[in-house]
């Protein structure tokens, strides 16, 4: 038979199957199913005009292909979709494009489920949810108000990460080395009054639940440090009508305070300059409002400061210091304000150099400096206690820091404390695309809670006004309202959400997703949450990932929900690289900001239309992360209509480990494409040997059944445990080799009757088949005559007799150096592997005139001879 006929009509086959799936509702997942749940989840995306390429399948079809094989192992699987629909990325792309949000984004939704659709992904699209929608975003406004009742939600002027191009708020986690998220442009303070979730509340939480959570190490440290734990005390330092605040890890250096820096941003600067000092200092605030906190901390970056004029007492000798203002020292870490140590901190220690300040030891080390002039550097703090009162001779332990808390407690001058590097989460944007804020400002009564759902109105103008205030607050009918205490004149909040507010709960929408009358309901949530398998990147460790573990906890406090995580296991996927052309800039032509990604430095992108324009000693090919917005995508829907969405599928998949990189290759799909066909003709050619009841065969009544059944079984057993473990590369591997020893075992031309042991062969192929190439599946599922859908099939259990293997290889050492191999069957005895291994005619040569002491075997494992 020609192995080239009777090629998969994937053009014919997949929008047939696809048509089906959705008109049966085949992938509807019940809430009564007496199947154990499993709720299988990917960070919903944001809908952009550019649509899906192949590097998003790098997520999505892998997931799929372990959502289908779990609903086969006996699961109740929900596996939904929705869209993250409100926020910057898709408002820029309605001012790009100059249509209004409203009308875009749904558009864009429908491309997108169009898309998932086409690969064969199976969600349940009942579930589907929009956050642009206010019969979604009317919950993410109640969850708001009850925040904002248990004193998690304020408002309060701050400097705020601004982005002059977005012309909007950021917060800290938006802001990507001194630069906006979403445009690359540098960032600027500007004080302006703002909406903050205290998350630090939640701090000591976030962290120690981490442990209670599959997640992989790197995302866990990446939270660990950005909540950053440390220990330490809170000391006044005395000032003319109150006290300068400090948090210190090493309150055993007090003594050694020889001066003070406050933040250029610090509260406290306005108030303690002196008249003297004020042109100084003011210039210096404003020159350090231009620097980014990224530049602030470079520890190579020379120090700077100015003297305020002022002085503070230090409390544990009652010596007066000088403040100063230095931009090494930033407001949003710990409270703005340091005690200078300089015997004992390189920054203090450049800075003390620098301007002449007192050094003073508190740790002398033996053979070390006994003066700060011999000082060439920072000291660290080894040795003993010195010029410290009552403390000098104690060592450097946990004990002395002990000792220093318990004295400072007691002369009321300090505290011990733990701190946290985590900053309240900024909330506030001064945009139109986002769930308002659902808060009334009365004169009389002050914030309240405003009556649900405060609606997005409908306007012209929705770009950001460049002032710091919404486009919202120029439209009276929103802004005046009516005060719900006292019933006299009030005013709408007018700064909306940014789009992590709707992101922070969506799983829980998902177990409920039409309920009217609240979030969800606690039974349906306690049901199906927490998730059981997260999916997405690690870009998200210090945002999403966090903001959505601080709600779920706020939720549990509160009563409305069961579990205080919300993901218990989380995978990352790898990213989809394409040969990306760009060309070299001239002189001064690259711009700050045009380079957003590290594989773009000193580069300017070509779009296609450009390549011959320019020479080709101009232009540079380099890996680069697939994106439209690079030029460089390519889209499921031209490569699943050239090759299948099977296809697709099974190359996406193939191609490398689930959190690996990987270079997109044509010549690669082209690859599980012919592979597709080849399990195609085999499975077709036997179609007329499929016998429906067949029984498995005795592996001693038909030659070569033993071996097959042995590869069969073992290959189904090595892809289960695989896509498990999310190794769906070898997973597709393994079937390949299968099929290999099925075409060496059945050729095409010897298929043609009924015949029970191919039967079992074409239908555990086709099951196992089934979650990554699900349109090929199902239409070999049906030719043999099943009445349901190969996605409501069972796994197929795994022989482990007809899996075991008949032989096995023993290595042979002589004094522990390997010598030989043998090939025994498997329940060789040991006494026999002993005679079979020294009458070896290899060995005998080898112990020529030596003495055998004696012969020691490790159960299928090996042989060691000690001679």
């Amino acid at each position: 038979m020609d192995e080239q006929a009777n090629p998969y009509d994937f053009q014919e086959l997949e929008p047939r199957w696809q048509a089906r799936w959705e008109a049966e509702k085949t992938f509807r997942t019940p809430d009564d199913s007496p199947r154990p749940k499993h709720y299988c989840l990917e960070m919903f995306p944001y809908p952009s005009g550019s649509g899906l390429h192949v590097g998003h399948l790098k997520n999505y079809v892998p997931v799929d292909a372990y959502c289908r094989y779990k609903h086969m192992k006996g699961f109740n699987v929900l596996h939904p979709m929705g869209w993250d629909a409100f926020g910057q990325p898709a408002e820029n792309e309605a001012i790009k494009r100059g249509r209004n949000p409203k009308e875009m984004v749904p558009e864009y939704a429908a491309n997108y489920k169009r898309t998932l659709q086409k690969v064969g992904c199976a969600y349940d699209w009942d579930r589907e949810i929009n956050s642009s929608e206010p019969e979604y975003y009317h919950w993410t406004q109640w969850i708001f108000q009850l925040l904002f009742e248990r004193g998690l939600a304020y408002r309060d002027t701050a400097a705020i990460n601004w982005c002059p191009s977005c012309k909007t708020g950021l917060a800290n986690e938006e802001v990507k080395e001194g630069r906006c998220w979403r445009c690359s442009t540098p960032i600027e303070k500007r004080p302006m009054p703002q909406w903050f979730f205290r998350i630090t509340a939640y701090a000591g939480r976030l962290l120690t639940d981490l442990d209670k959570i599959d997640w992989p190490d790197g995302v866990k440290e990446m939270q660990r440090d950005w909540i950053g734990r440390s220990e330490g005390a809170e000391v006044d330092f005395g000032i003319a009508g109150g006290a300068i605040r400090v948090f210190t890890t090493r309150p055993d250096t007090l003594f050694g305070a020889t001066f003070m820096v406050l933040a250029p941003e610090h509260p406290l600067v306005e108030g303690l300059v002196t008249a003297e000092q004020r042109h100084a200092v003011d210039a210096y605030r404003k020159k350090a409002a231009q620097q980014t906190d990224i530049d602030r901390m470079n520890a190579e970056r020379v120090k700077t400061g100015v003297f305020t004029g002022a002085y503070a007492v230090n409390p544990v000798n009652q010596e007066k210091i000088p403040i100063w203002v230095a931009d090494y020292v930033l407001m949003g870490y710990g409270t703005g304000a340091i005690m200078a140590v300089p015997a004992h901190d390189q920054r203090d220690f450049e800075f003390a150099r620098k301007y002449g300040l007192q050094i003073r030891m508190v740790y002398r080390m033996e053979g070390g400096p006994v003066a700060p002039e011999a000082m060439t550097q920072a000291l660290p703090h080894d040795g003993v206690v010195v010029n410290s009162g009552k403390f000098d001779g104690l060592p450097n332990t946990e004990s002395t820091i002990q000792a220093f808390i318990a004295w400072l407690e007691e002369k009321g001058v300090g505290r011990g404390k733990v701190n946290y590097r985590l900053r309240d989460w900024l909330i506030s944007r001064q945009r139109y695309w986002g769930c308002p804020i659902p808060i009334i400002h009365c004169d009389q009564d002050g914030m309240l809670a405003a009556p649900l759902p405060v609606l997005l109105p409908d306007v012209v103008n929705y770009e950001p006004t460049g002032t710091g205030e919404s486009p919202l607050a120029s439209i009276p009918d929103f802004v005046n309202t009516t005060c719900p205490k006292c019933g006299g004149p009030a005013r709408r909040e007018t700064d909306t959400m940014g789009g992590y507010a709707c992101s922070s709960w969506y799983p829980m929408r998902y177990a409920d997703p039409h309920n009217a009358k609240a979030f969800a309901s606690r039974e349906k949530v306690d049901k199906w949450m927490p998730v059981d398998l997260y999916v997405g990147g690690t870009e998200h460790a210090r945002s999403h990932l966090l903001y959505a573990r601080f709600w779920t906890k706020v939720l549990y406090d509160a009563g409305y929900v069961g579990i205080e995580e919300p993901f218990t296991a989380l995978r990352n996927q790898g990213s989809m690289l394409a040969y990306t052309p760009g060309r070299k800039p001239k002189a001064g032509e690259l711009g700050e900001g045009e380079a957003d990604d590290e594989t773009l430095v000193d580069w300017i992108l070509l779009k296609p239309e450009e390549r011959d324009t320019f020479p080709k000693d101009d232009i540079v090919w380099r890996w680069a992360r697939m994106s439209k917005s690079k030029y460089n995508a390519v889209t499921p829907d031209d490569m699943a209509s050239r090759f299948g969405a099977d296809s697709l599928r099974l190359y996406e998949m193939f191609v490398a480990p689930f959190e690996d990189n990987v270079q997109w290759s044509e010549e690669g799909i082209t690859g599980s494409f012919k592979w597709a066909n080849r399990v195609w003709r085999w499975a077709v050619a036997a179609l007329p040997s499929w016998v429906s009841g067949w029984r498995a065969i005795s592996s001693d009544n038909v030659d070569g059944a033993r071996k097959i059944r042995r590869t069969l079984h073992q290959t189904l057993k090595k892809v289960g445990g695989d896509v498990e473990g999310f190794r769906f590369n070898t997973a597709i591997s393994a079937m390949h080799s299968l099929v290999n020893d099925v075409y060496a075992w059945r050729p095409l031309e010897t298929l043609k009757g009924p015949d029970a042991q191919v039967s079992e062969v074409l239908e555990l192929l086709v099951l196992m088949l089934a979650p990554f190439a699900p349109h090929m599946a199902e239409e070999l599922w049906s030719r043999m005559g099943q009445p349901f859908s190969v996605y409501d099939a069972s796994w197929p259990a795994v022989d482990e007799k007809a899996a075991a293997e008949d032989e096995i290889t023993y290595v042979i050492q002589i004094n522990s150096k390997v010598r030989d191999r043998i090939v025994v069957p498997i329940d060789t005895p040991v006494d026999s592997i002993k005679a079979k291994v020294l009458h070896s005619a290899k060995v005998q040569e080898l112990l020529a005139n030596r003495t055998v002491r004696n012969v020691v075997v490790v159960p299928h494992k090996l042989v060691n001879i000690i001679v």
